[in-house]
């Protein structure tokens, strides 16, 4: 009677496993990564979401970033002929193109007929970043993993999941991913933590390293400044030319700084909303 008891008791418990294992969603498996080019990491359940369409610039169109264009671009062809490249960090002013930049090069390469992935991790999910990589780590294809405006708080730990990307752990990084991020931050900490710590303790010096370190995890260092009048100016005549608008020279350069002057900066992204207003006036889609 005892053992009829004890069955009893485990159906009930066992129909209950049972159902939530069919409502519960099915693991997202190795994805056709033969499907795009780009693909977004989402959790709950793992998966990368292929990315039909990249919302980008031409790297044609990009100004004012020569340099850091070239360099990214440079380590960017090395890895994806399986060469040494590093991992890189474009820090800097707003709206200065860090992201367009990382996107920008990744079609340009593309186009140069090497085959590169780019994956976008938001940085909420960076606590399951090992199980990316343990899904990428055995695959033939080569990806940017690309977590874009990051940066930490004074609670948060997430920091902590993305040394294992850069150089950390007993695996370390997979030779087939390298990582590309953007952030206002340079230490990717806000100021006033970094100050606090080192006046709050002990051993100022000990206090921020392991915090601040994070950054020096990045190979490269890729500045973004605020642009000139000028530079302002040519992004704009650089949009007119390559959709076709043309504008007399005098009012582009007074509705220009107009704009500016209501935003209160100038930026990358500050001449591409000019822009998108005077395409809209035009009737030109963008």
């Amino acid at each position: 009677m005892t053992g009829l008891a004890d069955a009893a008791s485990r159906d009930p418990l066992l129909r209950i496993a049972e159902a939530l294992e069919r409502i519960s969603p099915p693991p997202g498996g190795v994805p056709p990564f033969a499907a795009a080019d780009a693909f977004v990491w989402h959790v709950a359940p793992d998966r990368l979401a292929p990315v039909p369409r990249v919302s980008r610039v031409d790297i044609g169109l990009l100004v004012g970033v020569d340099r850091s264009r070239d360099t990214l671009l440079e380590n960017t062809r090395q890895f994806a002929r399986g060469h040494a490249a590093n991992n890189a960090l474009l820090w800097g002013a707003r709206g200065m193109g860090k992201s367009s930049l990382v996107k920008a090069i990744h079609a340009q390469v593309v186009a140069e007929g090497l085959a590169l992935k780019i994956v976008e991790i938001q940085r909420e999910d960076l606590p399951s970043v090992a199980r990316l990589l343990n899904l990428l780590r055995d695959s033939r294809e080569r990806f940017v993993l690309f977590c874009d405006d990051l940066s930490f708080s004074h609670d948060d730990q997430h920091y902590k999941s993305l040394k294992a990307v850069l150089d950390g752990g007993i695996e370390g990084r997979p030779d087939n991913v390298i990582f590309y991020a953007t952030s206002n931050r340079r230490h990717l900490m806000p100021r006033d933590m970094i100050e606090n710590e080192r006046s709050s303790a002990i051993s100022p010096s000990e206090a921020t390293e392991e915090k601040v370190s994070l950054s020096d995890r990045f190979g490269l260092w890729l500045g973004f400044h605020p642009c000139s009048q000028d530079e302002y100016l040519d992004m704009i005549r650089g949009y007119c030319a390559a959709y076709g608008i043309e504008i007399d020279a005098d009012r582009l350069r007074a509705e220009a700084i107009e704009w500016q002057a209501t935003r209160g900066a100038r930026s990358g992204r500050v001449a591409w909303q000019y822009f998108t207003d005077l395409a809209g006036r035009r009737g030109v889609a963008v």
